[in-house]
C-alpha cells in the first residue's frame, strides 16, 4: 500500500492511463540523445572520476571508487604465503561459479578436459552471482525476421561505437547456438502453443530477440548448467575467494592464492591455466547509488587482474540501470526488469505525463528518468526524500489479458505483493540504480587477458569482469549472453592451451610485491587493502570495507 503523500500523483497516473494507451513518445534522435546524457547521465559527471595513477592503464579515467580500489596495496606480500605448499593441484582453476565460471568449466569438459582436473572456487556457494539475479532475458537472432548481423549493428550502437568489433562479432555469431544448448540441456524459456520461442523487444534493439523464462531468465539458466557441472562431477570450492594470482618464473599465470572464510586459511592452488570470471563492481556503489548486484560484486578479478599487468578498457562508463525500486525503502535500489517496459509498462511523471519512449538504450532512459526527477522537478517523492518516476505496470494485463503480470513477471508481482503493493492494479515507483561494471580487464576474441605488450600466458576471462564486448553502454539480454559466450570460449581456449604448455613447478608472486613498491613510488599512504573480498555495511566508507586478513 502507498502513503497518502503518493495518493495524489497516483491519481493522476490513473486519469491519463486510457488517453496514454497504445501511444508512446517519439524515440529520440541522437542529438537529443546525446544532450540528455551529457547533462544528466552520472558518468558524465567529470568531478566523479579521477586519472589512475600506476598500473598498466595509468593515465586511464575511472570512479573514484574504483580509483581507490586499484590504487589500494596489495592484501598479501610474498613472503606471507607458503607457495612450497601446494593445497590443491588441478589443470584448470576458475575464479568465479556464476553463470561465465560455471560455463566455461562444461566447455572445457566438452573440449577434453577432465572433470576431476577442473576446480571451481568461488567466494559465495556455488551460483551465488550477478547470473542468478538477471532476471529479463537473453538475446539471440534466431528467427527469420532477425540476423546476427543486425544484432551486431544493435550492440554497437548501443555501445556508443565503443566495442571491439571482433568480440561483438563472436557475441552475437555465437547466440544463436547458445540457446539451442540451453534447449539440449533443458532451459524452459517462453513458448508459444506451437512450440515457438517468444520473443520481446529490449531497449535500444530494432528486432524482437529477447528470450525469456519468465523472468526468472538468469536463474533458469543457472539452474540448469550448475546441475550439469555437479552431475558432470567437476570440483567445486565454496566460500574461498581469491585474493591474488600466481606465475611460474617464466611469468605464466599457473594458480591463484584463495581464502578461506570459514577457516580464515590460505590456500594455494597451482594450475596449468585460470579463468577469471568474478563479476562486477556494483557494490563499490558508485557515486553512492544503490545496486541490484549481489552480495560479492566488489571487482575482485580487476584487482587481481591488474596487479598482474592487465589492461583496462571502458572502465570510465557505468550501467545505472533506469528501472530501480524507488519505493518501498526495504527494496531500493533491486531491479525492476527492463521486460516490465518491454510488455509494455510506461514511465510517467508525477503528473502522470510519459516524458521518454520506454524502450530508449538504458542509458539514455536513465539519464531521462533523473532529468524529470531533478532537472524538470516533475518526479514523485516518497515520505522519506527519495525521488522517483512511475512505471505504469497496469498497461500490461490491459493490453495482453488479465493473468500476464502473474504469468511473465512471476518475480516482479511476488517482489512487491510482499509490500502490499499489487502491481496489476497500482503502479510501481523506480528510479536509476548501479546495474553493470560496462568495461573491464581486456580480453581478445580468445577470451585471453591483454596487457600492454599482449595476451598474459595462462590467463583467461569472461563475463563481467572482462572489457570490450559493450562499450560504453550495454543493451538488455547481453549481460546473461555474455557469460554464455565468453564462457564457452574462455574455456575452450583455456582447454586447448592446457594441453601444450607445461607450467613451472617454481611459484612466485614478485608481481605483487612489485605492484607494492609502484605504489609507493607515487607516494599513495598504506590505508586501503584489495580485494575488498566482501562489503561491510556497518557505517564506513565503501573503500575501507577490505577484509582484514594480514
Amino acid at each position: 500500500m502507498y502513503p497518502k503523500e503518493l495518493k495524489k500523483s497516483l491519481q493522476k497516473v490513473e486519469a491519463t492511463r486510457e488517453k496514454r494507451l497504445g501511444v508512446l513518445p517519439k524515440r529520440m534522435s541522437a542529438k537529443e540523445r546525446d544532450e540528455v546524457l551529457q547533462q544528466y547521465h552520472p558518468d558524465y559527471k567529470p568531478e566523479a572520476k579521477r586519472k589512475l595513477k600506476v598500473g598498466a592503464s595509468k593515465g586511464a579515467i575511472v570512479p573514484h571508487e574504483v580509483a581507490d580500489l586499484l590504487e589500494a596495496y596489495p592484501a598479501i606480500r610474498a613472503k606471507d604465503i607458503d607457495l612450497g605448499k601446494v593445497d590443491y593441484e588441478t589443470d584448470l582453476l576458475i575464479i568465479g561459479g556464476g553463470g561465465a565460471g560455471t560455463t566455461a568449466a562444461l566447455y572445457a569438459y566438452y573440449n577434453g578436459v577432465k572433470p576431476e582436473n577442473i576446480l571451481i572456487a568461488t567466494k559465495l556457494r556455488h551460483g551465488d552471482a550477478n547470473t542468478m539475479m538477471a532476471q529479463g532475458g537473453i538475446q539471440a537472432a534466431d528467427k527469420p525476421h532477425d540476423s546476427p548481423a543486425i544484432h551486431y549493428l544493435d550492440v554497437i550502437g548501443g555501445g556508443h561505437y565503443a566495442n571491439k568489433p571482433e568480440l561483438v562479432a563472436k557475441l552475437v555469431m555465437d547466440a544463436p547456438g547458445i540457446i539451442h544448448w540451453h534447449e539440449r540441456l533443458g532451459v524452459m524459456y517462453d513458448k508459444k502453443a506451437t512450440g515457438e520461442m517468444i520473443t520481446i523487444h529490449g531497449g535500444g534493439t530494432s528486432r524482437k530477440r529477447m528470450h525469456s523464462a519468465k523472468d526468472y531468465t538468469g536463474m533458469e539458466i543457472m539452474r540448469v548448467i550448475r546441475d550439469e557441472a555437479r552431475n558432470i562431477g567437476i570440483n567445486v570450492l565454496e566460500f574461498s575467494p581469491a585474493i591474488e594470482l600466481i606465475t611460474d618464473s617464466t611469468g605464466r599465470v599457473c594458480g591463484a592464492v584463495l581464502f578461506n572464510m570459514e577457516t580464515e586459511q590460505y590456500y594455494v592452488v597451482r594450475a596449468k591455466a585460470v579463468i577469471m570470471a568474478t563479476g562486477g563492481f556494483g557494490r563499490l556503489h558508485i557515486q553512492g547509488f544503490p545496486t541490484t548486484n549481489h552480495y560479492g560484486a566488489t571487482a575482485d578479478g580487476l584487482v587481481m587482474a591488474y596487479h598482474l599487468g592487465a589492461v583496462l578498457r571502458d572502465m570510465d562508463s557505468v550501467q545505472y540501470h533506469p528501472t530501480g525500486v524507488a519505493y518501498p525503502e526495504q527494496i531500493v535500489g533491486l531491479l525492476v526488469t527492463e521486460k516490465v517496459r518491454g510488455l509494455g509498462g510506461q514511465p510517467v511523471n508525477v503528473d502522470g505525463e510519459q516524458f521518454v519512449h520506454p524502450l530508449e538504450p538504458r542509458d539514455v532512459e536513465a539519464a531521462a528518468v533523473i532529468r524529470e526527477c531533478y532537472g524538470r522537478d516533475k518526479g514523485v517523492v516518497t515520505p522519506t526524500g527519495m525521488r522517483g518516476v512511475w512505471l505504469d505496470s497496469p498497461l500490461i494485463d490491459i493490453i495482453h489479458g488479465e493473468g500476464t503480470i502473474e504469468r511473465r513477471l512471476g518475480a516482479m508481482f511476488r517482489m512487491f505483493k510482499r509490500f502490499d503493493i499489487d502491481m496489476r492494479y497500482e503502479p510501481i515507483l523506480v528510479f536509476p540504480t548501479l546495474h553493470y561494471q560496462n568495461g573491464g580487464a581486456e580480453i581478445n576474441e580468445k577470451g585471453q587477458v591483454l596487457s600492454a605488450s599482449g595476451p598474459i600466458p595462462g590467463l583467461f576471462a569472461a563475463g563481467e569482469v572482462s572489457g570490450g564486448v559493450h562499450g560504453k553502454n550495454r543493451l538488455m539480454g547481453n549481460s546473461l549472453l555474455d557469460t554464455q559466450v565468453f564462457g564457452k570460449i574462455a574455456g575452450e581456449s583455456a582447454a586447448a592451451y592446457i594441453k601444450k604448455v607445461k607450467v613451472d613447478k617454481k611459484l612466485s608472486l614478485q608481481h605483487v610485491d612489485a605492484y607494492r613498491e609502484e605504489l609507493k613510488k607515487k607516494k599513495i599512504k598504506e590505508e586501503r587493502r584489495a580485494p575488498m573480498v566482501i562489503p561491510d555495511y556497518r557505517e564506513q566508507k565503501v573503500l575501507s570495507r577490505a577484509i582484514d586478513i594480514l
